[in-house]
């Protein structure tokens, strides 16, 4: 299948003016791979991708995709959504009740052109898993399996650009869980950019290569994702569930049954093969590493069930409140960076300041991606 590139990505310079709120952001996105738009209710993360759908003719601004203009105020240019290349899913799946699961596909496909067609009819099938659905009506299936057919109906036209709003937050734990690994395959296999609106830092973990955080309807910081979760400047930074992403290599078993080396610049993990998914060597790895599971200590401990100790220096502190502290940890030489909170008593205690040398002591991790 021959795929058609972009080469400037995903462009929205917008500004839309509401009675008690402001959208006003400009942002440049990745031609290929997530990118997550993450921030609190209300910052403006739904109305940024109804801007790019043409849902919203009052914001002015321009979108653009690759070198398709979809919209420059400047210059008169508006196309409205039916006529911009876009694939739509939403919480709710909206799947058509009376037609069967192929059917719904089939809704999408046949009424793009032949000329614009980038998908082939089965691409979608495969990639979310759905070819034994393929004969079942909306009603026969779970809620994740309803998502991951309407993910493949919006594909299945053969979408320029996928914006997907919170599609996660309608269904349970347990579906939730079901379908990540399949959205996990959109980053590697979708030659398209992808729009993920959450406000779940689990999923930004999961999913996102390139992050923008909203707040109040302008963007704070804009991205890859693994240096904007090391800041503690942003507000993720104060989220109980503030965490770092650590890309590696699986070099094989380490010192023990049951236990994965995963090599990265600065040092190497080992992981617990329970907490991953047992791969060939040299398999690329995402792991996730909580605040909350790394603690510091001024020499390096003896006799701990603690499997992974790090050199590292200190970057940052700053006191969070409520007797809390965050703790900015560079690993080694390498430009990596680790958080940890831990008390402010602990702070005070080991009189931590910048540019001192530590031992980053991670009691726990999970492997993401």
């Amino acid at each position: 299948m021959t795929h058609t590139r972009t080469t400037q990505g995903l462009q929205l310079r917008s500004r839309l003016q509401r009675t008690g709120f402001t959208l006003d952001l400009d942002l440049t996105l990745p031609e290929r791979g997530i990118s997550a738009l993450f921030g609190p209710s209300g910052c403006g993360k739904t109305t940024a991708l109804r801007i790019i759908a043409g849902l919203e003719a009052t914001a002015n601004g321009r979108v653009t995709i690759g070198s398709e203009v979809w919209q420059d105020s400047a210059n008169g240019v508006f196309r409205p959504v039916h006529q911009r290349a876009v694939g739509l899913v939403f919480q709710e799946a909206s799947l058509f009740d009376h037609l069967s699961v192929e059917g719904n596909l089939k809704f999408g496909f046949q009424r793009t052109p032949r000329a614009d067609r980038r998908q082939a009819w089965d691409q979608s099938i495969e990639l979310l898993g759905i070819e034994k659905l393929l004969l079942r009506k909306p009603h026969e299936l779970s809620g994740g399996e309803r998502q991951r057919v309407a993910i493949a109906r919006a594909l299945a036209a053969s979408p320029r650009v996928l914006l997907m709003d919170e599609p996660l937050a309608a269904i349970d734990a347990q579906r939730k869980a079901e379908i990540l690994p399949w959205l996990e395959r959109l980053h590697s296999e979708l030659d398209l950019p992808v729009l993920y609106v959450t406000h779940s830092l689990d999923e930004v973990a999961h999913l996102a290569d390139h992050l923008v955080i909203l707040e109040q309807g302008r963007a704070l910081a804009s991205g890859p994702t693994n240096d904007l979760l090391s800041r503690s400047d942003l507000p993720m930074a104060r989220s109980s569930d503030a965490s770092v992403l650590i890309e590696g290599v699986i070099n094989g078993a380490g010192e023990g049954t049951g236990i994965a080396r995963v090599d990265f610049e600065g040092g190497s993990l080992l992981l617990p093969w329970a907490r991953t998914t047992p791969g060939p060597t040299a398999q690329r790895v995402r792991v996730r590493i909580q605040a909350r599971d790394v603690s510091i200590a001024l020499q390096r401990a003896e006799n701990t069930s603690v499997l992974n100790i790090l050199p590292a220096t200190v970057t940052d502190v700053r006191e969070e409140g409520l007797g809390q502290t965050m703790v900015s940890l560079r690993l080694g030489e390498s430009a990596l960076t680790l958080l940890s909170r831990i008390s402010a008593l602990s702070a005070k205690r080991l009189a931590l300041r910048p540019g001192m040398p530590v031992f980053a002591q991670v009691k726990g991790m999970a492997m993401v991606r």
